[in-house]
C-alpha cells in the first residue's frame, strides 16, 4: 500500500482515542491522581481529536477517492461518539452516585460485625482483635472498604 495514500494521521486519531477511553480503567484508575480527574485522558483526547481533525481536512482534499470521504467522517464520528461517551461517564454519571455519609472515616473505631471469611467460617471484628498474632496481641485491624451503593 502506498504510504502517501493512507490517511495516518485520521487512525493515528482513532487508535489514540480508543488507547485513551480504554487507558483510564485499566492504567490511570489505578492512581489517585488520575482517578479522581483524568488529568492524563484528556490531553491524550485532545491529540486524538487534532489528529482526526486532520485526518479528515485530508480525506476531502482533491484527488481523493471517495472511499476516504466516506470512511474518513465515519472514523471521526465514532471516535467523537467515544470522546462523548468518556465525558458522560467520567464528569457526569459518576456523580449520580450516592454519596457514602454512612461509610466509616479513617481512625473512626469501626461497629463490630461479622463476616463470612473465604472457608465461609464466620469471624467477627472482636474476634480478630482478640486473637493472638505470633503469640502477639494485634495491634488492630485494617478494613479495607470498597464504595458501592450504601
Amino acid at each position: 500500500m502506498n504510504i502517501k495514500r493512507l490517511n495516518w494521521p485520521l487512525w493515528l486519531g482513532f487508535l489514540v482515542t480508543i488507547f485513551a477511553f480504554v487507558s483510564y480503567p485499566f492504567i490511570f484508575a489505578n492512581w489517585e491522581t488520575t482517578r479522581d480527574f483524568p488529568w492524563a485522558n484528556i490531553p491524550l483526547f485532545v491529540v486524538a481529536l487534532v489528529l482526526l481533525f486532520f485526518g479528515v481536512r485530508r480525506a476531502f482534499a482533491p484527488g481523493r477517492r471517495l472511499f476516504s470521504k466516506i470512511v474518513a467522517p465515519t472514523i471521526a464520528l465514532i471516535s467523537l461518539l467515544v470522546v462523548a461517551l468518556f465525558i458522560f461517564t467520567s464528569f457526569i454519571a459518576s456523580r449520580w452516585l450516592p454519596p457514602s455519609t454512612g461509610a466509616p472515616q479513617v481512625n473512626q473505631k469501626a461497629p463490630d460485625f461479622s463476616l463470612a471469611d473465604t472457608n465461609r467460617k464466620q469471624v467477627s471484628l472482636t474476634d480478630l482483635l482478640t486473637q493472638p498474632i505470633n503469640d502477639k496481641p494485634p495491634k488492630g485491624v485494617l478494613l479495607i472498604y470498597y464504595r458501592g451503593y450504601w
